[in-house]
C-alpha cells in the first residue's frame, strides 16, 4: 500500500523537497528521483503518493520517530548514494540543486567520510576503467566542491 509509512518514502520526500526548493524539478533532478525509487523500494503509487504529500494533498504518515530511527546507516545505502553520484556525474555537470539532493542524501543516510572516500575511490576507477575523461572531470569537480573533502 503506497500511503503508509516506510524509510523509502521518507527518503523520497525529502529528496523531493530538495528538488523542489526552488520551484522546479529538472530533468536531471528526476532522473536522480527515478534511480532513488529503484535502490530504496518506491513503487509508482509511493511516489505519486510523496508527491501528493509535497502538494499538501495528503498528510505525510513518517513521524518524527520514525524519521529519527530511519536516518541511520543501512546496508545497501553507500551502493545507492554511488548510483545517484554516476547519475548526476553522467548528465552535462552537476548542478548546485544535484549537489543538494546528494548531500541531503548523504548526510540522512549518514555516510562517513570514510564511506564517501570509498564511493568516490569505485566511482573513480570505474571512470578509470573506461576512459572517459569527462566523467573524470565532473568527478574531480564535485569532489572539489564537495563539503566532506
Amino acid at each position: 500500500m503506497p500511503n503508509t509509512s516506510s524509510r523509502g518514502l521518507m527518503f523520497y520526500l525529502k529528496t523531493l523537497q530538495v528538488a523542489m526548493e526552488d520551484g522546479v524539478v529538472t530533468d536531471e533532478e528526476a532522473a536522480i528521483l527515478d534511480i532513488l525509487a529503484q535502490c530504496i523500494g518506491v513503487s509508482k503509487g509511493a511516489k505519486k503518493f510523496a508527491h501528493e504529500i509535497f502538494e499538501g494533498v495528503e498528510k505525510s504518515p513518517v513521524s518524527e520517530e520514525e524519521e529519527e530511527e530511519w536516518s541511520c546507516r543501512h546496508i545497501g545505502d553507500a551502493t545507492c548514494y554511488q548510483s545517484l553520484l554516476i547519475a548526476a556525474l553522467d548528465d552535462d555537470e552537476i548542478t548546485d540543486d544535484e549537489m543538494a539532493m546528494l548531500d541531503y542524501l548523504r548526510k540522512a543516510m549518514n555516510l562517513q567520510p570514510n564511506e564517501h572516500a570509498l564511493v568516490e575511490e569505485a566511482v573513480r576507477s570505474m571512470i578509470e576503467n573506461q576512459g572517459d575523461e569527462r566523467l573524470m572531470m565532473r568527478l574531480n569537480s564535485y569532489m572539489a566542491s564537495y563539503p566532506g573533502a
